[in-house]
């Protein structure tokens, strides 16, 4: 059994981790598949949204404590390399022109709660738990969970997340803004669907634009993003769903985007 499945329906691809016997801890086949996965998918122009999820009663348990020892024998300067060849998966989430939704049908706990981090948006589900975790195995954190954490909640929460280490369910990670939805367990596939529906069914290049524009906007300076942000609305005036939308709103219908 391959350790991730992946399926395509009308437009919305599904990645979902397949390591249900160990909370969908990350393998090296599961990593190296993943950012296969991620890549061919955000090149295909049949996919219009990307969905991650887990198999079975967990996200991401995150790191496979089973093999770390193992792992940590290695010369450090083989770890370090082994570290930044895993930590490629994320940073191609970023720059993946297609919107990835996390389905976060379970615990989320260290790299796990990176990988739910890297997405653009996170629907959860009512009985999922969230926690950092690399405190309790004396890490200091990787998948860039560190930046991406302090970018969404702030810099005083992350460290009290980093720092401590308490565990936390979905109604507090979407209070603090770590999630954009909670959805009760039985809701969670159809509200992660439909979400996935109007992404795959919008303007798809304006909303690769639109990624790289709010990516710069976490860290470039004001006049950067402005510059970007032109030569983007440029960019997407010249798109066939532009000119779909302008003529869809003179004729007062609903536009019918083709993606292009």
């Amino acid at each position: 059994m391959a350790d991730i499945a992946e399926s395509i329906q009308d437009g919305i691809a599904t990645i979902t981790l397949n390591r249900p016997e160990s909370l969908n801890s990350l393998s090296q086949e599961l990593l190296n598949m993943l950012r296969e996965a991620i890549m061919r998918l955000g090149s295909d122009s049949n996919v219009g949204a990307i969905i991650i999820t887990g198999e079975g009663r967990a996200f991401c348990a995150g790191g496979d404590i089973k093999s770390m020892g193992q792992r940590n024998q290695l010369p450090f300067e083989h770890r370090v390399e082994s570290m930044r060849k895993m930590h490629l998966i994320p940073q191609a989430m970023r720059t993946c022109p297609k919107v990835i939704i996390g389905m976060i049908n379970g615990p989320a706990f260290g790299a796990g709660l990176g990988l739910a981090m890297s997405c653009d948006l996170r629907i959860a589900a009512r009985s999922a738990k969230f926690g950092v975790a690399f405190g309790k195995i004396g890490y200091s954190g990787d998948f860039g969970g560190s930046w991406l954490m302090t970018q969404l909640v702030g810099t005083a929460k992350a460290r009290e997340l980093y720092l401590l280490g308490d565990n936390f369910d979905a109604a507090e990670a979407e209070r603090i803004g770590l999630v954009n939805r909670v959805v009760d367990d039985a809701d969670l596939l159809a509200e992660t669907t439909a979400m996935a529906r109007r992404i795959a069914d919008g303007p798809l290049v304006a909303y690769g634009y639109m990624k790289r524009n709010l990516h710069a906007a976490e860290t470039e300076p004001f006049a950067a993003v402005l510059e970007m942000e032109a030569v983007h609305q440029a960019r997407t005036a010249q798109t066939d769903d532009h000119r779909e939308a302008r003529t869809a709103f003179l004729e007062k219908r609903k536009p019918v985007f083709k993606g292009q």
